[in-house]
C-alpha cells in the first residue's frame, strides 16, 4: 500500500523573513501592481511598488517564463521600454451585473480589460435558478470565442440591485429581484458555476469601480449615488468600502421623506425611492405623455423644452439634494458621484441636487463636498463585480496607486 508522508509545516512553506518568503511577498507586490494598473513599463512598476529596478527586473524575466506575464517593447519618455501586463494564460475574471430587467456578463483579464460582453433581457419575476442558468449560459458561449478554456476563470464577481446580509450571503428585502431574496447567492452561483463567486449589492460595486478608475480618484470619502429603477448609495472611506455591520449600509434610496407619503415596496411609506426611482418618474409623466418613455426619452424632451419633463428632473434632483444633504450632515463626504439612469439629466439634476443641499445641509458639510456625475456611465457596476471577482489589489497597492503619479486609469471602454 502506497504511504502518504507528512510534510513537516516548515517544509510547506517558507518562514517568515526567508529568501524565499521576501521574494513570492515582491511578485506578489509586482502582480497586484500589474491588475490594479494594467500595463506599465518596468520603470513605472519599480516607482509604484517601492521595488529596486534591479528587483523588478528579475522578477519580470522569471514570471514572463513561467507565462504569467506578457512582455512587449514600447517607447516612454522617448526611450525604449518594455511593457509588461499580465498574460491572458494567466487567468481571466467573469463579471455579473443583474438589474431589475437585465443582465450583463463581461469576461476580462486580470488586469480588467474587458474581453468580451453579453447583455440579455429578463423577466422581472425571474427566479435565481434562471439568472444563474442565464450567467451558464453565457460563459459557454463567450470563453469559446476568445479561446479561453473554462478552467481559467479564477473568479467571478455579481452585482445584484439588493442589499447582501455579510453574515449569511442571504440577498435581503427590498429587492428588485424578488426571486432571488433569502437566497446565499454566492454559495449557490459557486455549485453552479463551479468557481468561486463573491456577491454584494449593486451600487457597493459602482462606487468600487468609480473610486479607483472614475470619477473618485483622488477623494478620501466617497458616496457613489445609483438613481435607477432603485436608489441606492456605496460608501468608500479611504479607499475601502464600508457596508456597515450587516452590509445595509447605504440604503439611501429607503430614507423617509414623508412618513405619510407613497406606500414603498420597503413596507414603509414616503421613502426617496417612491419619489425619484424611475419607475415613479416615467408615472408621473404617463397621463401627458404616455406609457411609452424612458428615462433617456424624458431627458432628450427636458433639453428640447418640455416643461413638465424638466419639472420631473428638477423635482428629482431636489428630492435627491434633500437626502444627499442628510448623508453629508453625518458622513461627511468629500465627493459625491451621480451614477445611475437619471445621471443622463446631467445638469438638470444635479442643480438641482446642489441648491437642496446648500439650503439643507450644515454649511460647513455642504461647502467641502464636490459634487460630479459618474465618468464610468452604465460600466460602473460591471467593473465593480471585476473587482470582487479578484478579491480587489492588496491595501498597499490601493496606497500605493493614491500616492504614486502613475496613470492608473486604464480601463477599457
Amino acid at each position: 500500500m502506497d504511504m502518504i508522508r507528512e510534510v513537516e509545516p516548515s517544509a510547506r512553506r517558507p518562514s517568515p523573513g526567508s529568501p524565499t518568503s521576501l521574494k513570492e511577498a515582491n511578485q506578489a507586490r509586482l502582480i497586484e501592481a500589474l491588475q490594479f494598473s494594467g500595463t506599465m513599463t518596468q520603470a513605472e512598476l519599480s516607482r509604484f511598488t517601492g521595488l529596486a529596478p534591479s528587483t523588478v527586473s528579475n522578477i519580470v524575466r522569471e514570471l514572463t517564463a513561467s507565462g504569467l506575464l506578457r512582455v512587449s517593447p514600447t517607447v516612454s519618455h522617448g526611450r525604449t521600454a518594455q511593457a509588461v501586463r499580465l498574460s491572458r494564460g494567466a487567468g481571466v475574471l467573469v463579471a455579473a451585473d443583474f438589474g431589475h430587467r437585465h443582465l450583463t456578463v463581461a469576461v476580462a483579464d486580470l488586469a480588467y480589460e474587458v474581453l468580451a460582453e453579453e447583455r440579455v433581457t429578463l423577466e422581472w419575476d425571474h427566479r435565481v435558478h434562471d439568472g444563474l442558468a442565464e450567467i451558464d449560459r453565457i460563459m459557454d458561449s463567450l470563453l469559446p470565442t476568445l479561446g479561453l478554456a473554462r478552467e481559467l476563470v479564477v473568479g467571478v464577481g455579481m452585482g445584484l440591485p439588493a442589499p447582501i446580509d455579510v453574515r449569511t450571503g442571504e440577498v435581503g428585502a427590498p429587492s428588485q429581484l424578488p426571486g432571488w431574496v433569502g437566497v446565499d447567492a454566492a454559495a449557490l452561483a459557486t455549485e453552479k458555476l463551479g468557481v468561486p463567486v463573491r456577491v454584494d449589492n449593486d451600487a457597493n460595486l459602482g462606487a468600487l469601480a468609480e473610486d479607483r478608475w472614475g470619477a473618485g480618484r483622488g477623494a478620501e470619502n466617497v458616496a457613489y449615488l445609483k438613481l435607477s429603477d432603485g436608489v441606492g448609495a456605496g460608501l468608500v472611506i479611504r479607499g475601502e468600502l464600508y457596508q456597515g455591520s450587516i452590509g445595509t449600509a447605504g440604503e439611501i434610496g429607503h430614507a423617509t421623506m414623508n412618513e405619510f407619503g407613497a406606500l414603498c415596496r420597503c413596507g414603509n411609506r414616503g421613502c426617496l425611492e417612491t419619489l425619484v426611482g424611475t419607475p415613479a418618474l416615467l408615472g408621473q409623466l404617463a397621463a401627458t405623455h404616455g406609457t411609452g418613455l424612458a428615462i433617456a426619452d424624458v431627458v432628450a424632451l427636458a433639453q428640447g423644452g418640455d416643461v413638465a419633463c424638466r419639472r420631473v428632473l428638477e423635482d428629482a434632483g431636489h428630492h435627491v439634494g434633500v437626502a444627499v444633504a442628510n448623508l453629508c450632515n453625518i458622513f461627511n463626504p468629500d465627493r459625491i458621484i451621480v451614477g445611475g439612469e437619471l445621471a443622463q439629466a446631467e445638469g438638470l439634476i444635479v442643480e438641482s441636487m446642489q441648491r437642496a443641499l446648500k439650503r439643507q445641509g450644515i454649511p460647513s458639510a455642504a461647502q467641502a463636498v464636490q459634487m460630479v456625475l459618474a465618468e464610468l456611465g452604465s460600466r460602473s457596476q460591471l467593473l465593480g463585480a471585476l473587482v470582487i471577482a479578484s478579491g480587489g489589489a492588496s491595501p498597499a497597492v490601493l496606497a500605493a496607486a493614491r500616492d504614486n503619479s502613475v496613470d492608473v486609469a486604464r480601463v477599457a471602454d
